[in-house]
């Protein structure tokens, strides 16, 4: 039987481990974090949509490689499960602009693995909406 606790923290785990693997520039790392079945998709801030798997590990090594790869805070993430999908909302803090993002996983046999980015302009949250929170209400 799953506990939803310990299912939660694995979920924000992975969250986390998304954001170490940019915070970090680890362009293997950020390989691993996305899963290895389609469809898998991003949606970066001011970017047409990124489909399949190959395509996003692409853009992500643009992202993560580029000279002008900006330093990223997550901030507030919350998690919610339904089954085997897992859905992580945050704060993306870049300097002083903030952005909102949606992070959807799917769970396998390796854990859970994205399938979806999506990060966009918000602004800025009050206090409390960046303190970490576990589930979504």
């Amino acid at each position: 039987m799953m506990d939803p606790d310990r299912d939660r923290a694995a979920l924000l785990f992975a969250n986390e481990t998304f954001y170490k693997a940019f915070a970090d520039k680890d362009v293997t790392l950020m390989s691993a974090v996305w899963a290895d079945v389609e469809p898998v998709t991003c949606l970066h801030p001011g970017w047409p949509l990124v489909e399949g798997r190959e395509a996003v590990l692409q853009s992500w090594h643009a992202i993560l490689t580029s000279p002008s790869s900006p330093e990223m805070e997550c901030l507030g993430a919350r998690a919610g499960i339904h089954g085997d999908i897992g859905l992580v909302i945050c704060y993306e803090r870049i300097a002083t602009e903030y952005l909102i993002a949606t992070n959807i996983y799917a769970r396998s046999g390796a854990g859970w693995r994205l399938i979806h980015h999506h990060s966009g302009s918000t602004p800025e949250p009050d206090a409390h909406e960046t303190t970490p929170r576990h589930r979504m209400n």
